[in-house]
């Protein structure tokens, strides 16, 4: 059944209202994966899973494979693509390969070379409950019971899924949302995911752009209630990816109140909890409160992959106090444990330790340097950003910025979109549309940052190329039909999202010609909504 609806269907064009319209059953299939069903064809050799897992492949996993068979090399491959799609921080390498070369990782004995417990060696177990209690800033002493240990956050959402989900039951999400997950609950579990909107709007109880407020949570979940779908958890991201929002303490209660009201369970995803990188913004641990709303049914998963900056070591690990669901996934870590050596690496990396409580290494080597790297790579990409014109979500936390490219799309359409994300492919440049996160507006994008100065400077370099193309032919369509309005869609204008117009450092007099102030002018007042907003009729 479902191989025929995802056959059946048109891939992913249309706009929010038509894809609010549709049921959410029909809506789930079309949006899983970025599928394209017009390349669909179904293999005799493969089971109906394994012809939906054949397929289960979108924007994310073709510009991944592209990336791969043509990757930039400063020396080998300087045409090759630069990868600003995929969540990885390469600003660290020099400061782990030295740690994880040094003399205390290299121990080999029997038990690392032996099956371990299937929820981890205790001794790791141990190391995380202490570096949980530590940096999560736990008001007691975590336990080392109810740690398990799996190869990857992936495999942990996978395996929650499975255990908490029935096949056909779903889990509740706020869009835009990592789009990995879709594939984790999915495909083995076949567990859907009922989306909760947010939008760029600011309306109701709304503070910011794309907040996820109690409200639109209650609207998802009573919707798909009144189809008769059953929904058994809330997943939660913190910070979140793409957006970078990271919730307050009371964002955090509301939204286990209410799942507690509901019965539902909540998986805490805090895999970015040690990458907020500016002072200013202040990051709470679920496992910070002093009284969980219902402790039964919340799970708090954390990894080293993105805090240590080490995406191709699989190690993620999951809190719970419920130990029904502790001992029903270690039974699924029989596929996806952590080989021994590796334990011992990561329970030595999280246990380095000085004369201080905190971990010595870890806070006053690596973080105070991971974040000024971080920090100074941000700053670098929005200051183009900004320099182009474009607005973006303004966010101090994980390795991404959420861009709203939306005036660059003449109709405001999905399709419209991919052809944008598609441009940027041709011109070697990798980024991840708003598609690929189930986001409801088109035009918008996420761009990573936590790359090396000469990829960063090269990489917008080309996306400058093809804005500023893009930016031309829009000009050149409007000048054949000057009588047709600018498309809605610009951003709000708050603080939350920043958006400044091109600017140029002043120069001696003289220096710059009447056709660049006009330029500059024009692009200017394009990028505005203020005549639009304010219009002669307001004025009377």
């Amino acid at each position: 059944q479902a191989l025929s609806e995802i056959a059946g269907m048109g891939g992913g064009g249309g706009n929010l209202q038509e894809m609010r319209a549709r049921p959410l059953g029909e809506r789930r299939v079309d949006l899983h994966g970025f599928c394209n069903p017009s390349d669909f064809q179904r293999s005799p050799y493969l089971s109906a899973r394994g012809n939906i897992a054949n397929i289960f492949r979108g924007s994310t996993e073709e510009g991944y494979k592209a990336y791969h068979a043509d990757k930039y090399d400063e020396d080998k491959n300087p045409n090759g693509i630069i990868n600003f799609g995929t969540s990885e921080n390469k600003l660290c390498f020099d400061l782990m390969s030295k740690r994880l070369t040094q003399t205390d990782m290299n121990l080999m004995e029997p038990p690392l070379l032996q099956y371990p417990d299937w929820k981890g060696h205790m001794f790791l177990r141990e190391e995380v409950a202490r570096f949980l209690t530590y940096y999560c800033k736990a008001p007691a002493p975590l336990k080392a019971e109810n740690v398990i240990v799996l190869n990857g956050c992936g495999s942990l959402f996978s395996a929650l899924a499975t255990v908490l989900c029935d096949p056909g039951e779903a889990v509740l999400i706020a869009t835009p949302f990592y789009g990995g997950i879709t594939q984790s609950v999915f495909l083995y579990g076949n567990v859907k995911l009922v989306y909760a909107y947010l939008d760029s709007k600011i309306t109701g109880t709304s503070t910011r752009p794309f907040q996820l407020t109690v409200e639109k949570l209650e609207k998802a979940l009573q919707d798909a209630r009144a189809e008769g779908v059953t929904v058994r958890a809330l997943i939660l991201l913190n910070p979140q990816n793409p957006l970078g929002d990271i919730y307050s303490l009371s964002e955090l209660r509301d939204y286990l109140e209410f799942a507690k009201r509901y019965e539902l369970h909540v998986i805490v995803d805090e895999i970015y909890m040690l990458s907020v990188f500016d002072e200013s913004a202040t990051f709470h641990s679920v496992l910070s409160m002093d009284r969980l709303p219902d402790p039964q049914r919340t799970h708090v998963m954390w990894g080293i992959t993105k805090d240590f900056a080490v995406s191709g070591i699989r190690f993620g690990t999951l809190y719970t106090e419920n130990q029904d669901v502790a001992n029903a996934v270690a039974s699924l870590c029989y596929f996806h444990g952590v080989c021994g050596p590796v334990q011992h690496k990561v329970a030595q990396l999280l246990r380095d330790r000085g004369e201080s409580v905190a971990p010595y290494w870890i806070n006053q080597v690596y973080l105070r340097a991971n974040h000024a790297r971080l920090k100074a790579a941000h700053t670098y990409v929005t200051d183009e950003l900004k320099t182009l014109g474009v607005p973006f979500l303004n966010r101090n936390a994980g390795f991404f910025v959420w861009i709203d490219f939306r005036k660059y799309l003449k109709t405001g359409t999905f399709e419209e979109e991919l052809l944008l994300w598609r441009r940027f492919l041709d011109n070697k440049v990798l980024l991840s549309c708003g598609k690929a996160f189930e986001c409801s507006e088109p035009g918008w994008f996420r761009i990573i940052f936590a790359d090396k100065t000469h990829r960063l400077q090269l990489g917008m370099q080309r996306i400058r190329k093809v804005l500023e193309e893009r930016e031309q032919e829009i000009l050149a369509e409007e000048k054949e039909q000057p009588c047709q309005s600018d498309q809605d869609g610009k951003a709000d204008s708050t603080d939350e999202v920043i958006f400044v117009s091109r600017h140029q450092e002043p120069t001696s007099a003289g220096s710059s010609n009447l056709g660049d102030l006009i330029g500059l002018l024009q692009q200017q007042m394009r990028s505005s909504d203020w005549l639009q907003k304010n219009t002669a009729e307001q004025f009377a």
